[in-house]
């Protein structure tokens, strides 16, 4: 997907799957969404972490030299498209030409002048480190949301960037006033 701005949709909000989430790739996700326009949609999970690698590694992959060692940024599962692409995921503080301002404080850098930035002790404030995204085709986001798939909620700095990836959907939910035992784990219409 394009990282172009265009017309927003629900760029810049949240999504919180529904218990009923078929896709064992997205239960229990929160989504932050970098993009979502008449062509499709793009985000990135911000709660599910990779186990197999760490941003040291990552760094070694790329022949980065770390200016201090970065045992405290976790690499993000990102979603199930592309899982080899890295995405930085970032306060607003940090831009470089190829850098996507997506609303709120957020942006997105997937280039890696980023991670040398932070390598070197600079770049921005606050980060998620991804692999990987979760995408959907024009109109596909629309419809499992209209199918109760999804739920949106506003994004803040902690729900993103929190180190507590098992609280994060459980705040989510609550954050939009919803009691997570309520949800029903049935998806449909009325």
């Amino acid at each position: 997907m394009s990282m172009q701005r265009r017309d927003a949709y629900l760029e810049g909000q949240m999504l919180i799957a529904m218990p009923a989430m078929s896709d064992p790739r997205f239960q229990r996700t929160v989504i932050y969404m970098c993009a979502h326009n008449a062509e499709g949609a793009m985000g990135l999970v911000v709660n599910k972490a990779i186990d197999s690698i760490t941003f040291p590694d990552l760094l070694r992959q790329l022949h980065i030299e770390p200016a201090t060692p970065f045992e405290g940024i976790l690499v993000h599962s990102g979603g199930p498209v592309e899982t080899g692409r890295g995405f930085v995921l970032h306060s607003d503080d940090y831009r470089q030409d190829a850098t996507l301002v997506i609303n709120g404080g957020f942006a997105l850098t997937a280039t890696i002048d980023v991670l040398r930035a932070i390598a070197a002790g600079g770049g921005p404030k606050q980060r998620l480190m991804a692999l990987g995204y979760a995408g959907w085709s024009a109109g596909q986001l629309d419809a499992e949301i209209q199918n109760n798939g999804w739920l949106v909620c506003s994004p803040d700095e902690d729900l993103v960037f929190s180190r507590d990836l098992q609280g994060k959907w459980d705040r989510a939910v609550h954050k939009i006033g919803v009691d997570p035992a309520k949800l029903s784990t049935f998806s449909g219409h009325a």
